[in-house]
């Protein structure tokens, strides 16, 4: 007990609305569904862990955490009540402090145990049709400043972890948590295999219908970490929780649960460095930076992609650091650094074009060709085209050009080319072709589950105004004013 009140337990009894003794009644009826029937808490037990400190014992905070998830509606860990976690023998074993206990970065034998509880709450809202809400985003320096050694750095070795066959001192989650079992290689070559598969469809069809079937999966895979395996496997089921992690959290971001989506993205890092996959972990953060700069906050993209090359090492492959300058770019754009944008996406291509391809390329950068390289040129260009109109020509250029190039399958990754194209033809004065070019968006954007298309064309409709007496746009305007849904506020929510 510290004596001070718990700051964050309170905010969220607050966000509940629940009295003391409410919550109190809900502790002991959670807690005897999950298998403590000898639970029996009471209002001034609650009134000691908000207004004193005092942290209950196990099971409370995980029944806690189960109990605000369902009625905050968005994923709460034990971490965000202010509680710190106990290892066997009572100790610490994170790496935060007693004030700050869910601290960047976390200490090598947390991140399965973060993964199994934060999957495992994110399928318990899935089940119950519930969706983020409330969260807000962590500023991209307050991920970046405390990570910046740790993923510099190498992990720690596998002496130091767990003996092989013996569960890892680990948390269980509570929830959906696969049973934590040894694995063998097939069974990790399914688990790479299916990531490509939920991949795929991901480029095709948008995040939101595969979503839960990733997280169920990244919750699985969290269970067979908690087994210490032979290092070589233990190398890939982190390299699986990395790719599926990310993929959790750009589908997260394509369908607007933001919060979640960069808890993942974290998360991806962590893996991907457990695993001894620099690059991969620098890319999982700009997926981060990305993510920043479609809400509108290119500053904290900076501080992330910072972090990402920096942490990626010297054996990113050229076409990887040419994909990070491209996300760099986006952000200058749409800060109107125009110049600096023009610089970096000169890196990008050259970058891009000294690849060689003699190494191959990882599965989690094959998609990336030389048709997302004009996709990203094209977005950065029409980006900046809002503050310097002459930049729109050469977004279109690049958009055509990613076009011409994009895969049939690449169906999201068109929408997005088309949008940047009629946005800078509206820009560049042409309301004829942009007219064009936003009808062929509207096309395909039903066969998609991407609230991220929808975001980008209300960008595009703003720009439509201008041109409201044109009968083309004026028709346009009120087939998108029909489809288009309601725009809900952002997740994203203020900085913390």
């Amino acid at each position: 007990m510290t004596g001070e009140p718990n700051t964050r337990l309170s905010d969220l009894f607050g966000l509940a609305g629940w009295s003391k003794g409410e919550l109190a009644r809900l502790v002991n009826r959670q807690a005897a569904a999950m298998g403590h029937p000898q639970l029996a808490t009471d209002t001034s037990r609650v009134r000691r862990w908000i207004d004193m400190g005092e942290s209950p014992r196990d099971p409370v905070p995980e029944v806690l955490a189960a109990l605000f998830t369902e009625r905050l509606g968005r994923v709460v860990t034990i971490e965000d009540l202010g509680f710190g976690r106990r290892g066997r023998v009572g100790k610490r074993r994170d790496s935060g402090t007693d004030d700050d206990p869910d601290r960047l970065p976390w200490a090598p034998e947390r991140t399965a145990a973060v993964l199994t509880e934060f999957t495992g709450m994110d399928l318990m809202l899935n089940r119950r049709g519930l969706v983020s809400a409330g969260a807000a985003l962590t500023a991209g320096s307050t991920i970046a400043g405390p990570m910046y050694e740790w993923l510099r750095n190498a992990p720690a070795p596998a002496a130091e972890a767990p003996r092989a066959n013996t569960p890892a001192h680990a948390d269980p989650a509570g929830f959906d948590r696969y049973e934590a079992a040894p694995v063998g290689s097939e069974e990790i070559e399914a688990l790479e295999y299916s990531v490509e598969v939920f991949r795929r469809w991901d480029a095709s069809r948008g995040g939101g219908l595969q979503r839960k079937a990733v997280v169920g999966q990244l919750n699985e895979v969290g269970g067979m970490l908690a087994y210490r395996h032979p290092d070589h496997l233990q190398r890939r089921l982190w390299g699986v929780a990395a790719n599926l992690a990310v993929l959790a959290g750009w589908m997260s971001h394509d369908v607007g649960l933001e919060p979640t989506a960069q808890k993942y993205f974290v998360i991806a890092a962590h893996a991907a460095r457990e695993g001894g996959d620099r690059p991969r972990a620098g890319e999982a953060l700009s997926r981060a930076a990305r993510q920043m700069v479609h809400l509108g906050r290119p500053d904290d993209a900076l501080d992330l992609m910072k972090l990402a090359k920096s942490g990626s090492g010297d054996e990113t492959l050229p076409r990887t650091q040419a994909m990070l300058r491209t996300i760099e770019a986006w952000a200058q754009a749409s800060m109107g650094r125009g110049q600096a944008m023009r610089r970096t996406l000169g890196e990008a291509e050259e970058l891009f074009t000294s690849d060689k391809g003699d190494v191959p390329a990882p599965s989690w950068m094959q998609m990336f060709d030389e048709a997302d390289l004009h996709g990203m040129q094209a977005l950065a260009f029409r980006t900046l085209a809002e503050h310097d109109r002459s930049a729109a020509v050469i977004a279109q250029r690049h958009a055509k050009q990613a076009l011409e190039l994009r895969d049939g399958d690449r169906r999201r990754s068109k929408i997005f080319d088309y949008i940047s194209l009629a946005s800078a033809c509206f820009i560049a004065n042409d309301p004829e072709q942009a007219d064009r070019y936003a009808r062929l968006a509207l096309v395909s954007m039903g066969e998609t589950s991407s609230h991220r298309t929808w975001d980008r064309l209300r960008e595009m409709y703003r720009l439509t105004g201008q041109f409201a007496g044109h009968a083309g746009v004026q028709d346009l305007r009120a087939e998108i004013e029909h489809v288009m849904p309601p725009a809900g506020k952002k997740s994203g929510g203020a900085e913390t």
